[in-house]
């Protein structure tokens, strides 16, 4: 990289520092909702540049104003090579790898032999066996110290066709490897800036669903207003563990006792609802008359009426 580019791209990386720094000087009690808001609108730019919609992420950071406090030339450069691995193309992703490979290795990351692996596959899908060989000794060979299991592993592919039924080789065949390709590509690269896998929004929504998730959101019966009515939102927590409260308890204000079906409440006019046992041992020997407790309002117990609620 030119010297003259290095520098701007350094002297960039340091006015967002400058930014960043200036930003979590802001923090405190008095401008607590002006924070959260802003915090929420670098969460939202943040699951968008994660989704490789880098054109709405960016115009969205403009709409905001936070373009100095979102990292979208960062997540811009990972687009364009998880672009490539979609294309079956893995050169971009290995000169990565060569431009970050002291820190990788640091990781003992596999995603370049991952890489080099399934260039070799390649070969053999198209039966090019000794350009196969030729690239094994160059490219595969070297990582026998490091990897040398998965090593021994692909290298029993010369024995298997692109067709083979034997499980444990046709893996290395399917296409899908791509796929495990681009999740390889994201894991190595959060960790090398230092990034979450998870998005900030999915952490703050589980955080929210584990609170809310109870044996009854999954009985059919879940209300529409229920976030685990939508499957969006049943497929997030599906790794989540289950609320420690997994049914509800309404306790009586005047007899401690629990209100259920054999103990229901009743309402008094003035909204508040007690259990039917205490309001009927109010109203024995007090005429029929109950008095709530919290506001010393006076009513008959015929202007009682059950409360019908679904626990």
């Amino acid at each position: 990289m030119p010297l003259e580019e290095r520098n701007e791209i350094e002297t960039l990386q340091l006015q967002r520092c400058r930014t960043r720094l200036d930003h979590l000087g802001t923090a405190s009690v008095g401008n607590l909702k002006e924070w959260n808001d802003m915090k929420l609108k670098r969460i939202l730019v943040d699951y968008f540049l994660r989704k490789c919609d880098i054109v709405f992420a960016t115009k969205l950071a403009e709409t905001y104003n936070i373009q100095d406090l979102v990292d979208i030339d960062v997540f811009l450069e990972a687009k364009e090579i998880i672009d490539f691995l979609h294309n079956k193309e893995i050169p971009p992703a290995l000169a990565w790898c060569a431009e970050n490979r002291i820190r990788l290795n640091k990781f003992k990351s596999k995603f370049e032999f991952h890489l080099r692996r399934q260039e070799f596959i390649e070969l053999l899908r198209i039966d090019n066996l000794s350009l196969a060989v030729d690239y094994a000794q160059n490219y595969l060979a070297p990582w026998g110290a490091t990897f040398r299991e998965e090593l021994e592993h692909v290298m029993g592919a010369f024995a298997f066709s692109v067709n083979t039924e034997c499980e444990t080789y046709k893996v290395l065949f399917e296409e899908k490897q791509w796929d495990y390709l681009v999740e390889d590509f994201k894991r190595e690269f959060h960790r090398l800036f230092g990034i979450t896998n998870e998005s900030p929004l999915d952490i703050h929504l589980q955080a929210g669903l584990t609170v809310l998730k109870t044996l009854s959101c999954y009985e059919g019966n879940c209300p529409k207003e229920d976030p685990f009515s939508q499957a969006g939102f049943r497929k997030l927590a599906e790794q989540l563990p289950f609320s420690n409260h997994r049914s509800s308890k309404l306790i009586c204000y005047i007899s401690k006792q629990p209100m259920d079906h054999l103990n229901r409440p009743l309402v008094l006019p003035n909204g508040y609802a007690y259990s039917t046992m205490a309001l009927l041992s109010m109203a024995v020997g007090n005429e029929n008359e109950i008095t709530c407790p919290r506001t010393g309002d006076v009513c008959h117990i015929s202007e009682l009426v059950f409360a019908h609620i679904i626990l």
